[in-house]
């Protein structure tokens, strides 16, 4: 589907009168149009925004006239870029032309303008800023892509490579000392990376569907939060014997959702507290059914993360780097609960600070079914 960019135009003048015409002139579906009486004013509106398409300057202007306001606008890094017209009521003896190219411009206009002439001259501008725009976003998404893509590799290459050697170690180790002790210890090493390596191609297949086909599909029916929270409940305490949930349920926990993958959205945040959490503080389970709209439920736990992860929380394979002796995932338990979020058409939030982080996820409590959603 084409994209349609905001694009944003300047028109300095220190007549009235001639920005509303400029404006009524220019005005157009997804361009905004930014007016100054003054070069000061273009200025001050220049700093809060920097991907203007056009300016538009006035030349004869009192304290600032449009020729030194022109120079301070190629003076600086942020504004050099934009395009500069002249417009002028002086008489083309004046040499006032020769002069704006001087400083600049592209285009130099006497007054008065033929509407036409203007309209026709702005809409290219236009159109080149919607391309580079256009192009801009296409390289930040290839880019990204071909980040992806290497990061496949490391999987393949090592995440998966290091659990399918452990099995091999112990199919090898059942060949030479068929012990029922040795059969029933290995056997359980096995069956145990056998589930993580399950896990992972399981995660590594979600992100594939989400960049393919532009979001996951949603399997919905009634479901009960109380019900999946005590069997994911369950599930951890299997995985994680040595670790417990102090669990905090209240109000109407029933809705519409895709229970499986609310499941895996628990799962994974609980995961992440037992794995990240400091094991001295018990990771607690909220969760809230007392709004007649929503149903929200939080986990948290001790321990805070660094501020500069943050932003990055959400993002794919976030945080490859490992630390000695700890297992991290492949840095895709996040991205996928948040994916799983949107689609529901909710939110999560995170905060950590004072010695605890807490991941509050909102979802409405019924999802109306709308096929695949699409998630960013």
């Amino acid at each position: 589907m084409h994209q349609t960019y905001r694009t944003t135009c300047l028109i300095v003048d220190d007549v009235e009168e001639n920005l509303i015409a400029l404006e009524a002139l220019l005005q157009r579906d997804g361009l905004e149009i930014l007016k100054a009486q003054s070069g000061f004013e273009a200025l001050e509106l220049l700093l809060k925004h920097d991907d203007v398409a056009l300016a538009l300057l006035d030349v004869q202007m009192p304290e600032m006239n449009g020729f030194e306001l022109a120079e301070l606008i190629r003076g600086s890094e942020r504004t050099r870029h934009i395009p500069l017209i002249f417009m002028t009521a002086g008489s083309r003896e004046q040499n006032w032309q020769f002069r704006g190219y001087e400083s600049g411009a592209v285009d130099f206009l006497y007054k008065p303008i033929d509407p036409h002439m203007l309209t026709n001259k702005a809409g290219v501008f236009f159109e080149l800023h919607q391309r580079k725009q256009a192009l801009a976003h296409e390289l930040r998404e290839r880019t990204e892509a071909l980040r992806i893509n290497e990061l496949f590799m490391a999987v393949l290459s090592h995440d998966l490579r290091t659990p399918v050697q452990s099995i091999m170690a112990a199919a090898t180790v059942l060949q030479r000392q068929p012990t029922a002790e040795t059969v029933a210890l290995m056997a359980g090493r096995m069956l145990r990376t056998s589930q993580r390596v399950g896990r992972m191609i399981e995660d590594l297949l979600d992100v594939t569907r989400i960049r393919q086909a532009g979001g996951l599909a949603l399997h919905l029916a009634p479901a009960s939060m109380r019900s999946l929270v005590q069997r994911t409940m369950d599930e951890m305490q299997t995985s994680h014997p040595n670790r417990s949930v102090e669990p905090a349920l209240q109000g109407d926990l029933e809705g519409t959702w895709d229970g499986e993958r609310l499941c895996q959205v628990i799962t994974n945040l609980l995961g992440n507290a037992f794995h990240h959490g400091s094991t001295d503080q018990p990771v607690r389970l909220t969760v809230d059914g007392t709004s007649l709209c929503k149903v929200t439920f939080a986990v948290s736990n001790g321990g805070t993360i660094a501020p500069e992860l943050v932003p990055h929380l959400f993002t794919a394979f976030r945080g490859r780097e490992r630390e000695p002796g700890r297992h991290q995932g492949l840095g895709l338990g996040l991205f996928i609960v948040h994916q799983i979020v949107q689609a529901h058409q909710g939110r999560i939030d995170v905060e950590s600070q004072n010695g605890t982080t807490q991941f509050r996820v909102e979802l409405p409590r019924h999802v109306e079914p709308a096929g695949r959603r699409a998630v960013q």
